[in-house]
């Protein structure tokens, strides 16, 4: 195959901060992606309908001229969001959901919910108005081994959510190990996932093997081999439960290359084709357009979009940064070669 014409794919999990960050990383989202749920940990979180509208305007600002692009806007969940707000965030047509961070579980994350359980009425509220809750799933107990905090997370907490609140739309956000999928595909039809090119591409050893390599560090973070197979298992099945999201982080090269390094990976650059590399090395590129174009809109409850993307089967090298001067990011396989490339 040459060439690989989809319909229009969305992005249902990403970051692109704000400034001059922004600016240097929106342009490669818009130009795969027709819509993307953004993420509101930002200094200070995007809590209220209000901040998430101003944010969205910057949003669109930063996209290039003659690109099509909507940015699906969310609330950073906190112990003081009201059931108001709720309201209101559902009754607007630019807020598509709220984000649940156990406090302390990623970057950005410590305005988060310390007490899952102190904030169900808020769940019960969001249930009552039917906008989905995306959860990072993850334990935050420094006890727990951080290769075991998702599956922890879903044995201590999204069992009891998910059985307490049945009509609740969930979203398991960047599921990482088998636990996590097997999950989702015996929940019931309103539990999805998103997956990301990383945990897909890459086991443990990317990060550790021959010396530690920052930028595949992420949380949750990237498992064993075995739960890499599964992951690709479920992301190229055609189950409508999982769906595309890549939790593209940005952030600059210095605070990944320092003696504690934050946590992301930046892969808009080349999400599309990091997939396409996924679906084709699984023999299963027919199910790439449903994985990214169609089971995340169906459980958001929006259109499918109509115009198409295409990629070509073609070699090209991913520069070693994006950005200028003080502004630089590593993306995802920085001057590493990959096999398809944007149309």
């Amino acid at each position: 195959m040459k060439t690989l014409t989809i319909t229009r794919p969305d992005d249902w999990h990403l970051h692109v901060r704000t400034g001059a960050v922004l600016q240097t990383v929106m342009p490669h989202t818009a130009r795969r992606f027709a819509r993307a749920i953004i993420m509101p940990n930002l200094k200070p979180p995007v809590t209220t309908v209000a901040q998430a509208l101003v944010y969205r305007e910057e949003i669109l600002q930063a996209v290039p001229t003659g690109l099509d692009f909507s940015p699906l806007m969310t609330l950073y969940l906190t112990g003081s969001t009201t059931a108001d707000e709720i309201k209101k965030a559902a009754e607007s047509e630019h807020i598509h959901a709220f984000k649940l961070y156990p406090a302390g579980a990623t970057t950005n994350s410590d305005s988060g919910v310390a007490d899952i359980k102190a904030v169900y009425p808020l769940f019960a509220a969001m249930e009552r108005h039917d906008i989905p809750l995306l959860i990072h799933g993850e334990v935050t107990d420094d006890a727990c081994d951080i290769f075991d905090r998702e599956r922890v997370f879903i044995d201590a907490y999204l069992s009891d959510i998910t059985r307490n609140f049945p009509a609740l739309r969930v979203v398991l956000e960047h599921v990482t190990t088998t636990e996590a999928v097997q999950f989702v595909q015996d929940a019931d039809a309103n539990i999805a996932a998103t997956i990301t090119p990383q945990h897909l591409l890459f086991n443990r050893n990317a990060i550790l093997a021959g010396g530690i390599k920052p930028h595949y560090y992420c949380l949750p973070i990237i498992k064993r081999e075995s739960h890499r197979l599964a992951l690709v298992a479920a992301a190229t099945s055609g189950n409508p439960k999982f769906f595309l999201g890549t939790d593209s982080a940005p952030h600059l090269t210095s605070l990944k290359e320092t003696a504690c390094g934050c946590a992301g990976c930046y892969s808009a650059h080349a999400a599309l084709e990091l997939y396409a590399e996924v679906f084709e090395g699984a023999n299963a590129l027919d199910k790439l357009e449903g994985f990214a174009s169609f089971y995340g809109a169906d459980f958001y409850r929006l259109p499918r979009n109509s115009g198409t993307i295409s990629l070509e089967k073609t070699v090209w090298k991913v520069p070693s940064a994006y950005g200028e001067d003080n502004l630089s990011i590593t993306p995802l396989k920085a001057n590493e070669e990959l096999c398809w490339k944007l149309g």
